[in-house]
């Protein structure tokens, strides 16, 4: 680029170009070649810039939309005066509820308490971790068990008191 002679390539550039360093970086930059790799879908020409300005119009619209999402978001915590607390991210390594609600925990009196207790039921420290609906599960399985061993059980003593007839 000429800044003195005021000429450019056989074209003459006006003198506002040339009057100061900046105006003369702003001019430079006009002049870059295009770098557009060769499998590029834009046009050229004027309406490269119709799609630029497409482009660019979508994007802030969109950004405009999560601005608008954001704000309202905010006033609604602050219309229904959800506690600070509440927002704050929880601590690292943290695992929810799985079913978001847990059964109340009864807390065993003493450490040798929680270890019979613990022996008799055969759960661990992961059981508490349950929520409601695998506490559910885990109930009627128990049930099913005990309604499976009562019936057989019933029929073995059945079976025993209809041998003791046919000995006797």
């Amino acid at each position: 680029m000429q800044t003195n002679g005021g000429e450019n390539n056989g074209e003459r550039i006006d003198h506002v170009w040339t009057t100061s360093r900046t105006a003369r970086q702003i001019y430079a930059l006009g002049e870059v070649e295009k770098t557009d790799p060769s499998d590029s879908t834009l046009p050229q020409g004027e309406e490269r810039s119709e799609q630029f300005v497409l482009e660019v119009s979508e994007y802030f619209e969109r950004l405009d939309q999560i601005h608008i999402n954001i704000r309202s978001t905010l006033a609604h915590i602050r219309k229904s005066r959800i506690a600070p607390s509440a927002i704050n991210a929880p601590p690292p390594n943290f695992v929810p509820q799985p079913a978001g609600v847990g059964t109340p925990s009864l807390a065993p009196a003493s450490d040798h308490d929680r270890d019979n207790e613990n022996a008799f039921l055969g759960s661990s420290g992961e059981d508490q971790k349950r929520g409601l609906q695998e506490e559910r599960v885990n109930r009627d399985a128990w049930r099913g068990i005990l309604d499976a061993l009562t019936r057989l059980k019933a029929a073995q003593e059945q079976e025993r008191a209809s041998q003791m007839e046919t000995d006797a």
